[in-house]
């Protein structure tokens, strides 16, 4: 069963998707036209990794009458976070205990 962080790992593995992503938490909430227009893409594929993104919970979105504005929601990323954070402190002990080693190798 996948867990969040697999969703999210899964939304941001492509890098059209981190883009439009980074894009809405650095200028806050933007129409599909305005992601559209800058992202070099055409506006069926922006609605695609929008919708990506959507479900892994990294965007919302509001209609207001003809036009969809997005925005990120960056609390999203608490399991990436918890994850990464788990990794760095097993990583950490292992870099500690090489340096342990090296130290009384050179003994």
């Amino acid at each position: 069963m996948p867990t969040a962080a697999d969703s999210l790992f899964r939304a941001l593995a492509d890098p059209t998707r981190r883009a439009i992503f980074e894009r809405l938490t650095r200028n806050g909430e933007q129409t599909v036209h305005a992601l559209t227009e800058r992202s070099g893409v055409s506006q069926p594929m922006v609605s695609k990794h929008l919708s990506a993104l959507k479900r892994a919970r990294l965007v919302r979105n509001r209609r207001q009458g003809r036009e969809t504005h997005y925005r990120a929601t960056p609390e999203a990323l608490a399991p990436l976070v918890d994850w990464i954070g788990h990794y760095s402190t097993f990583w950490r002990e292992k870099f500690d205990r090489l340096g342990d080693v090296l130290e009384r190798m050179d003994k």
